[in-house]
């Protein structure tokens, strides 16, 4: 079975708004159905299903039947992917940092007499 690779852009760009991380985090515990969750934010219930729709399409959330209720539940594979991206990229901008460190270092000693 091929599995696609992860759509970063979907992703970070569902994280990039504050109400998604919230519903992230909240959907951790995996305890709240759907309309718990929008009775956190002052906006419509609709609104609260677009931004789970929007978490589900980038892979960080999924929504499970528990009797009546959709319960909303945080894909923690989906993060550390996300996650592990994030610390590519701190790798590569610490390496960049030390070697333009090492760089001013060396442009800033004396030259010898």
């Amino acid at each position: 079975m091929q599995v696609a690779p992860p759509d970063f852009d979907r992703m970070f760009g569902a994280l990039a708004d504050a109400t998604r991380r919230d519903i992230v985090r909240r959907a951790i515990d995996a305890e709240e159905g759907v309309a718990e969750l929008a009775g956190y934010y002052s906006m419509s219930f609709a609104a609260v299903q677009k931004h789970i729709a929007v978490l589900e399409r980038a892979g960080l959330v999924t929504k499970e039947r528990v009797g009546r209720r959709k319960v909303v539940c945080t894909n923690l594979e989906g993060l550390r992917i996300a996650r592990r991206l994030l610390d590519q990229y701190e790798e590569l901008w610490r390496g960049r940092v030390v070697r333009m460190s090492a760089l001013i270092s060396d442009e800033t000693k004396e030259p010898p007499r």
